[in-house]
């Protein structure tokens, strides 16, 4: 997976393409010098990320790398304690941490790439 570290500049994460349209990716990424994992959410033209880590318990949002879970209703779902996270916010809706969120990521779309920012 490539990886980014925010003061090189704004190397791709990830082409746009390879996430489909209401899908999800798993990315890493250099942020305040710490390698993380990145879960991205394509709804559209546009794409959201947030560190792929439960408030609840500190554990991975997928069940396997890069592989999520996604309730009836649509919301991300912890694999771990069945969480579920709105796609909108990133706020916790259902499960062990109710009202917590998750921890949002700045990315945008660029030359057919998700970058940092």
């Amino acid at each position: 997976m490539p990886s980014l570290n925010p003061r090189e500049g704004h190397a791709p994460l990830l082409a746009f393409d390879a996430i489909t349209d209401g899908g999800f990716a798993e990315v890493e990424a250099v942020l305040d010098g710490d390698a993380e994992s990145l879960v991205l959410f394509r709804d559209g033209a546009r794409v959201q990320a947030w560190l792929n880590i439960c408030p609840h318990a500190g554990r991975r949002l997928d069940w396997a790398p890069g592989q999520f879970l996604r309730a009836k209703t649509g919301e991300l779902v912890c694999a771990a304690h069945g969480a579920s996270f709105s796609l909108v916010d990133g706020v916790c809706v259902a499960g062990p941490c109710r009202g917590e969120a998750l921890r949002a990521v700045a990315v945008r779309v660029q030359d057919g790439h998700v970058v940092l920012g």
